[in-house]
Order: structure tokens, then C-alpha cells, then sequence
């Protein structure tokens, strides 16, 4: 699969509020699947549900350990989000080059979104065209 692919379906995986909340919690630590529904306040079945597409996107991995092959424990892997955070690193570095290049052709930053071409002082000034 290549990257953009992979960036693609790491976003629509994360799309759900219940599994980029799941995403936070197992990025602390490793959780059973009985664990993770419990704090999400979510039924198993539907957790179970979350965990898979997360599996199938290769964002969770799934062990079971020795002792008892019923449970399954979840964790979080890096490489999708590596994926992510360099897609978005790309993607601000393009935003940043359009912001300049707008900046270049008038320093005056006609759009509120555009003060980013003014002073730094200027900047940290409220404006009562802010407000409101």
C-alpha cells in the first residue's frame, strides 16, 4: 500500500470520536479490550467492532497472552502515525509557502487569517475588529 493509501485510511479509521478517543488511551499504555470499553463507556460488541477496524488499519496490534488466549490485549503502533505526522508536516510546510508568498505580494494583510504577515508586536495587540 503506498503512503498516501496509508495516510488515507489511518484518517478514516480515525474519523470516530470512540476509536480516536481509544487511539489516546492506548497511546499511555496497553489496554484489554474489556478495559478500553469500559472507559470509553461503550458496549463490548461495538468495542470490539472499533478495535477491528483499528486492527484492519494496522493502528492497534492484538496479543493474547499465554495463560489466557481469551484476552486479548491492545496497543497502540507507531508507523501510521508516523505516516500522519508526516503527511501533516508536509501539508503545513505547504500552508506556511502559500502564507508567505501571499505575504510577499502585500505585507499589509488585508484578511484577518493573514496577520501572520505583520510585526510580531502587532500581533500580540488586541483588535477590536477581533472582537465580536
Amino acid at each position: 500500500m503506498s503512503a498516501p493509501e496509508q495516510v488515507d485510511q489511518t484518517l478514516a479509521a480515525l474519523a470516530d470520536p470512540v476509536r480516536r478517543r481509544a487511539v489516546e488511551l492506548l497511546a499511555e499504555r496497553a489496554y484489554r479490550a474489556g478495559e478500553l470499553a469500559e472507559a470509553l463507556g461503550v458496549a463490548a460488541p461495538a468495542m470490539s467492532k472499533h478495535l477491528r477496524v483499528l486492527r484492519r488499519q494496522g493502528i492497534v496490534s492484538e496479543q493474547s497472552p499465554e495463560f489466557d488466549t481469551r484476552v486479548r490485549i491492545y496497543s497502540l503502533r507507531s508507523a501510521p502515525m508516523a505516516d500522519l505526522r508526516s503527511w501533516l508536516a508536509a501539508a503545513e510546510q505547504g500552508w506556511s509557502q502559500q502564507l508567505a508568498a501571499f505575504c510577499m505580494v502585500d505585507g499589509s494583510a488585508p484578511w484577518p487569517p493573514l496577520r501572520a504577515c505583520t510585526s510580531s508586536a502587532s500581533m500580540n495587540k488586541p483588535r477590536s475588529a477581533d472582537r465580536g
